[in-house]
């Protein structure tokens, strides 16, 4: 199952522009492709990566990899859409694996901000989004603990939740 693209992506893809132009970019999580190729507007050398394969975009370099795991290089700008949503049991398991962050929502954000530093150039930056069902206050933690900075981009209000974009330093 490909994840659809939401308000969550189209909150990012707002922002790529901006941190995108002649850099070299990770779309981790790419999904359905949608904020790779909105970077590909911008800079020649993007790749993006998924845990499905079936997320392999035609024309932009494919690596398959649960977070960090098969990822190399370095990147002077990430993006990552996460799956942030808190468990829920009811939820079959192929459509979690698109929306579900863990059993509090923020956990693979977690992970990832934990690895982040050791796939950034000097002076690397990462766009990230999540909601606020993921609860604020545990992804700022992780991002204080690992020794960022963040700036707020945007916040968005859609129906049960707040929608977050951030930029990490």
């Amino acid at each position: 199952m490909i994840y659809e693209p939401a308000e969550d992506s189209l909150l990012l893809k707002k922002h790529i522009r901006d941190y995108s132009k002649n850099k070299k970019i990770l779309d981790m999580g790419t999904g359905s492709g949608i904020l790779a190729l909105e970077a590909k507007k911008y800079t020649k050398d993007v790749t993006s990566s998924d845990i499905n394969k079936e997320c392999e975009l035609k024309d932009i370099r494919f690596i398959q990899s649960d977070l960090f795991e098969n990822i190399k290089d370095r990147y002077d700008l990430i993006i990552f859409n996460p799956p942030y949503l808190p468990e829920d049991r009811r939820e079959d398991k192929e459509s979690a694996l698109t929306t579900t962050g863990g059993k509090k929502g923020y956990e693979i954000l977690e992970r990832f901000i934990l690895e982040l530093r050791d796939h950034l150039n000097d002076n690397g930056k990462a766009l990230i989004v999540f909601s606020s069902l993921t609860k604020r206050e545990n992804v700022e933690s992780a991002i204080r603990k690992n020794k960022f900075y963040y700036r707020v981009l945007e916040e968005k209000k859609v129906p049960f939740e707040t929608i977050y974009c951030y930029l990490l330093f």
